[in-house]
């Protein structure tokens, strides 16, 4: 099922488009919000999946939120005007909805919300030796494993750190866990996978890469230290 949040300060057409969604299996709807400020603040300490967002809202615009949103959802633009689509162009956003809005129309929507999350889950399918692909925005971006400095679990994504430049992608760390084993990485928390070779040192239950200290748990603990061929 898709995370799902509405924001529309139209009443009417917020309820609408709840009502519809409902009927969706694949849909969870966890929010909805009648402005924008409200629904950052919600999106800045939670994850959702997919966002349904209207553009004209007063004090701030959908296309304002979206531009600062440091981790979008995939987003669908509604909208009681056809002016927007070179904005949600450039925005990457999934579909572009005019209202009113019919059921019909709202279903093909999650239907491409649905190919692109195949796509991101199979993304990161084949790892080579030494780099791994991944869709960032409208790029696939090729990263070198030797850049990675560790993979971070943030709920439904995973924060891939490197010497370059940090990359969030829709994954778990458990299916990364599998893929990247092979490579020298080992968990050392349920929230942090590291490389081996990237290790300073490691003090108190805490382990040091390039001045960042990362929690080691008990569980994971001796795991780490079979892979350290400690002396």
């Amino acid at each position: 099922m898709y995370k799902t949040l509405v924001v529309d300060d139209n009443k009417v057409a917020r309820v609408m488009l709840v009502e519809m969604l409902k009927k969706l299996p694949e849909i969870e709807l966890v929010g909805e919000f009648e402005d924008a400020p409200s629904a950052l603040a919600f999106l800045k300490k939670n994850k959702v999946d997919v966002l349904f967002l209207d553009v004209e809202m007063p004090e701030m615009s959908g296309i304002d939120l979206l531009k600062v949103l440091p981790d979008r959802p995939l987003t669908i633009l509604v909208t009681a005007q056809a002016g927007y689509a070179v904005e949600a162009f450039e925005l990457n956003v999934v579909d572009y909805l005019v209202k009113p809005l019919s059921i019909s129309r709202v279903i093909l929507a999650v239907e491409r919300v649905a190919e692109l999350m195949q796509v991101q889950n199979s993304r990161l399918n084949t790892i080579e030796n030494d780099h791994i692909f991944i869709r960032d925005g409208k790029t696939i971006r090729k990263i070198f494993i030797e850049n990675i400095l560790w993979l971070e679990a943030k709920g439904d994504y995973v924060k891939i750190v490197t010497q370059n430049g940090n990359y969030v992608i829709h994954t778990t760390l458990r299916n990364l866990e599998e893929k990247m084993s092979a490579n020298d990485f080992v968990r050392i928390h349920r929230g942090y996978i590291i490389p081996v070779r990237k290790i300073d040192f490691i003090e108190d239950g805490t382990a040091f890469i390039q001045g960042t200290p990362l929690p080691v748990s008990e569980n994971y603990k001796n795991d780490l230290l079979k892979r350290l061929r400690l002396l």
